[in-house]
């Protein structure tokens, strides 16, 4: 059964001063699933997410949010969306709980149960009568999202929700993030740390310069491209005139006292045969795994 969209985004283009940022993208979240956005720095992800979240008009194209265009009813999507765009506003001198409350003022219908049930939800409730000001960076991002929480959104917004944090930190966010994907709730991840991503999300958008470079499932991605073979060989220069003057192989780089090609699977016999028959000794060869880091920076043109 085709699972609902929470979030479309319909050849959205941005120009600033003259200049097109965002190039006509398109790509949909669906409920109860994690969604990573990446890109390098100046990709045009903040901007798309400025715009996601009704902080500047896109210049073409539609963003809606559960069926509702952000630029015509945007009331009515954004009731759906609780983000944290960078870091969370918080007031450090007030506790946990007094900031939630502060908060809960500013949207109709928000009751003392829904805030005890937030604060369980985030784990906090052994720490939420503590000024904030005590809390670590983890604890205040845990708060930060109660906050996004307490309007019932049906898409959380999470701009760069790991920065700073230590690796147990990192390890906690990403189990609560996936516990909340399993209530149901769509949650979009903005990140550059790419192994976190790759753990984290289910699907993943890869942005360059505005323009949409690849959507899919990360699994689905990693399986696509041709796979990196490292080859233990003696003499290595002799291996590499005879790799090199195949044209289905391409030489990438050394690991480990060996050399890595990108190759099909279909040619490796060939390819091993010609090495025996030039006198190579092969001491071993395998498969390494690529990784979301390696897709990214082979799409994106990243040294």
């Amino acid at each position: 059964m085709e699972r609902e969209i929470t979030l479309e985004l319909e050849h959205v283009e941005k120009v600033i001063r003259g200049k097109r940022i965002i190039k006509g993208i398109s790509f949909c979240v669906h409920a109860g699933e994690v969604f990573g956005f990446l890109g390098p720095n100046g990709s045009g992800k903040t901007t798309t997410i400025r715009m996601m979240v009704g902080l500047i008009r896109p210049t073409a194209g539609r963003i809606k949010v559960c069926g509702y265009d952000i630029q015509k009813q945007p009331t009515k999507a954004l009731a759906n969306v609780g983000s944290i765009v960078e870091n969370p506003e918080l007031y450090p001198y007030l506790t946990g709980m007094e900031n939630l409350e502060h908060f809960a003022r500013m949207i109709p219908g928000v009751t003392k149960e829904k805030i005890d049930d937030v604060v369980l939800r985030v784990n906090l409730n052994e720490r939420i009568h503590d000024k904030v000001k005590d809390y670590s960076l983890g604890m205040r991002q845990r708060l930060g999202i109660a906050q996004a929480l307490l309007g019932d959104p049906k898409l959380l917004i999470l701009d760069e929700p790991t920065n700073g944090l230590d690796p147990q930190g990192i390890k906690e966010l990403r189990d609560f993030i996936r516990q909340l994907a399993n209530e149901g709730l769509s949650v979009f991840v903005s990140s550059h740390l790419l192994s976190e991503i790759q753990l984290m999300c289910d699907r993943v958008a890869i942005i360059n310069e505005g323009e949409m470079i690849r959507v899919g499932e990360v699994n689905e991605l990693l399986k696509q491209d041709m796979r990196h073979m490292v080859w233990y060989v003696e003499p290595e220069e002799k291996a590499r005139r005879i790799l090199t003057a195949f044209s289905h192989v391409r030489l990438l780089d050394r690991a480990d006292e060996g050399m890595i090609t990108e190759i099909a699977p279909e040619h490796i016999p060939r390819v091993i045969a010609r090495l025996v028959a030039g006198g190579v000794d092969i001491y071993g060869v395998e498969w390494k795994k690529l990784s979301l880091e390696d897709l990214f920076l082979t799409m994106t043109g990243e040294k």
